[in-house]
C-alpha cells in the first residue's frame, strides 16, 4: 500500500486571496481531501475484507 495520507486541513483565514488564482488554495485542498477520502474508503474495505476472512 502507498504511504498513509494525513487528513488535509482547510486553508487558514486569509490564505485565499479571492482573485481566482489557478490553482486556488481551495482547489489544492479539495484535491488532497479527495485523495485522503479515497484512501480512507480503501482502508475500510480492506479491514472489512480481512474481518470477513477471519
Amino acid at each position: 500500500m502507498s504511504e498513509l495520507l494525513e487528513k488535509p486541513q482547510p486553508p487558514a483565514d486569509g490564505e485565499c486571496c479571492d482573485r481566482a488564482c489557478t490553482p486556488c488554495v481551495w482547489d489544492l485542498y479539495y484535491a488532497e481531501r479527495k485523495k485522503w477520502r479515497l484512501q480512507q474508503v480503501e482502508l475500510q474495505e480492506k479491514a472489512a475484507n480481512q474481518k470477513d476472512d477471519d
